[in-house]
């Protein structure tokens, strides 16, 4: 492996698409995409040689490419991830365009929390977007937690971290807007398998999947302001079961969100 050809082709062999080859190969050398695509007799040294090597191994084993480079855009912020954390989706970013809707309408000072935060992706993008907002983010995992914080100091974003295991350090706290990317996978899902290298509590809480977003929402009501509301991310096929657990406690206002490739992703609606 000596030249830029010669590591996209060795990728290619063992079946690494070629995106994530070309994504892999920029970090490596510290270049852009469209550099390598003009440089393809470039030389790599010998350092860069066997990290490519490694690299290549790794995610033709199924790691992702966001651990290998240690970074993953959303909502064009750019944030360190790693096996601690779920990496951010781009289905998420229906969320965050949802709460900043409503945040830009509800009374102030814009009080809001973010439950199962991983790396901070969700409550540094509405820090990020609407910097007066009051943004707190927790999470029971004191690793995910080290990651957000992280984030959040590199990006000069002021958000109130707490390790918390959902409502436990939020009591008597109450919030005009409550938004949550909890798991909700099922325990059974064949697709668990090929998530295996993210963290597993942050993909599913077993059982039908639904474990999370009822304890979720059966704790809302007790941390909101009236008027203020509940925005949840969810599987494709529970946008039903979360509507009427909002209904069925008193939420009013009760709407489901679809995300870009037309799915119903989330379901949210007002308390009071």
């Amino acid at each position: 492996m000596k030249t830029v050809a010669d590591a996209l082709a060795a990728a290619r062999t063992r079946g690494v698409d070629r995106l994530d080859a070309h994504l892999l190969l920029a970090h490596v050398m510290t270049q852009s995409r469209s550099w390598l695509l003009a440089n393809d007799d470039a030389r790599l040294n010998e350092t860069q040689a066997q990290l490519m090597r490694a690299f290549i191994d790794r995610r033709a084993g199924g790691e992702p490419v966001a651990y290998l480079v240690g970074e993953k855009e959303f909502y064009g912020l750019p944030l360190r991830v790693s096996p601690a954390v779920l990496i951010p989706r781009p289905d998420t970013e229906t969320l965050v365009d949802w709460a900043l809707e409503l945040m830009r309408s509800l009374p102030t000072p814009n009080t809001v929390l973010d439950m199962g935060t991983g790396s901070g992706a969700i409550a540094l993008a509405l820090k990020h977007n609407l910097p007066s907002a009051r943004v707190t983010a927790l999470d029971a995992s004191a690793g995910a937690l080290g990651v957000a914080i992280d984030n959040a100091a590199r990006l000069q974003l002021d958000v109130h971290f707490l390790l918390s295991d959902w409502w436990e350090r939020v009591t008597g706290q109450r919030f005009n807007l409550i938004v949550s990317n909890p798991p909700y996978v099922a325990g059974d899902d064949e697709h668990l398998v090929v998530l295996q290298h993210e963290p597993q509590m942050a993909l599913t809480p077993g059982g039908d999947g639904l474990g999370a977003l009822r304890h979720i929402v059966s704790g809302a009501p007790a941390h909101l302001n009236d008027g203020g509301w509940l925005l949840l991310e969810h599987g494709h096929d529970q946008a039903s079961a979360v509507a009427g657990m909002l209904t069925q406690l008193g939420f009013g206002f009760v709407t489901t969100r679809h995300d870009l490739a037309g799915i119903p992703r989330c379901t949210g609606g007002r308390w009071g």
